[in-house]
């Protein structure tokens, strides 16, 4: 079975439209910490994410960043800007290495004229990054900095034992790129918590311990 038979986005293609959709697509592979595409590029792929981990990110003139997403095997992205034909709204970044396929504009839109029910599927996952964000927003302006750390971390975790422990390698420069905030006020909340016992930063991950405090 292809990789692309595999993800929900294709699901609704005969085999004969797959092997002819495959026809167009590139695998490239790309090393950890290598950037893929640049807010502002002019866009004409979607990229697939057959192994690996990637960040998706905005930037400012004075190399000031906040992460929007994490993407791994199965995800997609670039989509935005081949339906509307504007530049890359955001920055993707590998953060282990990547195996990607690479499929053009132009296969793309013939894909969904002969199938519009992958139509509906980008549009149920735009829709779901939609909420994702609409949540971030709202989690900027409503809650202080300690709170948008927890909740981040609770976020980026999953039982480990007794315990739940982050399932990626966050250093507080990424949590403070997540959250909005300086990473000295990161810094000083994470010190607290590991005080506190409700945390333990081990090499490669967050362990926490004990439910984090509501308030800090």
């Amino acid at each position: 079975m292809s990789y692309l038979a595999r993800l929900p986005l294709f699901s609704d293609l005969s085999a004969q439209q797959l092997r002819e959709l495959e026809q167009h697509t590139l695998l490239r592979s790309y090393p950890k910490n290598t950037i893929v595409i640049t807010e502002g590029d002019n866009s004409d792929s979607l990229y697939i994410i057959v192994s690996g981990r990637m960040r998706v990110y905005c930037s400012d003139d004075e190399g000031r960043e906040i992460t929007l997403n994490d993407l791994s095997s199965g995800d997609y992205f670039g989509e935005l800007a081949l339906l509307d034909n504007q530049q890359r709204s955001a920055s993707v970044i590998t953060t282990e290495a990547c195996r990607l396929l690479q499929l053009n504009k132009a296969s793309l839109l013939e894909a969904f004229r002969q199938t519009p029910d992958i139509a509906y599927h980008l549009l149920v996952n735009l829709t779901q990054r939609v909420r994702a964000l609409t949540s971030n927003v709202k989690n900027l302006a409503l809650m202080d900095v300690y709170g948008r750390v927890a909740k981040t971390l609770l976020e980026l975790s999953e039982k480990e034992g007794e315990t739940l422990a982050t399932t990626i390698p966050l250093t507080q420069q990424d949590i403070a790129n997540r959250v909005g905030a300086s990473r000295e006020m990161v810094s000083r909340i994470m010190k607290d918590l590991v005080t506190g016992g409700y945390i333990t930063v081990e090499k490669k991950k967050i362990v926490i311990n004990d439910h984090l405090p509501a308030h800090y």
